[in-house]
């Protein structure tokens, strides 16, 4: 039996193909890592739960995507159900980094008149030494797309848990502020059982963490 939750959050990992979005998925729902890893084809779903603050528990639906061009028609179909997005690329292929507004702005038009509230993602910090891509060039293209940086490495488990964590709380402030809601016909975000009623608090909004200190 599912543990019971508050909401269930409907999350998509964006990204080209070997970015490592799968290593991320494995590593953040069953702590596991491999140097090898089967490409993937059209989309693979995983979950966890968080608890984001005492008697909030957040279920996380993670759907990892296929990078390739030939899978987009069937990955598309899954942006409109998502609330959240974590756009991924590899620090060691500057051509997956140079593809994320393509990914940005493709999703971002498939979803309107709704938006997405997405995180960028440096993946494979590890690999210091063939680093392609500076993280103040990182932080500009987050700052610029008005999002979250994180870099992560799946296979030294670093701040991949910080990652989705940052993003569902995000979510969820969102939701506390009125921005997100649940919608009829809509699996972005849904409400379990013993869904906890929000109201706006002004004094919090003031507060919100604001940029990322990795």
């Amino acid at each position: 039996m599912d543990i019971l939750w508050q909401y269930q959050f409907r999350i998509i990992l964006l990204g080209d193909s070997t970015v490592g979005k799968s290593s991320l998925l494995k590593r953040f729902t069953d702590g596991i890592y491999s140097d090898v890893a089967d490409p993937t084809v059209g989309v693979d779903f995983y979950a966890r739960s968080l608890e984001i603050e005492s008697g909030v528990k957040i279920k996380l639906q993670l759907w990892d995507t296929a990078g390739q061009e030939r899978f987009r028609s069937i990955t598309t179909s899954y942006y409109r159900n998502s609330v959240g997005g974590l756009l991924v690329f590899d620090l060691t292929n500057r051509k997956t980094f140079d593809h994320i507004r393509e990914w940005h702005r493709e999703v971002s038009e498939h979803i309107l008149p709704h938006h997405m509230v997405y995180i960028l993602i440096g993946h494979k910090s590890d690999l210091g030494r063939d680093r392609k891509v500076t993280r103040d060039e990182a932080e500009q293209l987050a700052a610029e797309l008005g999002i979250r940086y994180v870099e992560t490495s799946a296979k030294c488990n670093s701040n991949v848990d910080r990652a989705f964590e940052l993003l569902t709380r995000d979510i969820y402030e969102l939701m506390k502020m009125g921005e997100i809601s649940t919608r009829d016909g809509w699996d972005g975000v849904k409400s379990g059982l013993t869904a906890k009623v929000l109201y706006p608090a002004e004094e919090e909004t003031g507060e919100r963490e604001k940029s990322c200190n990795c």
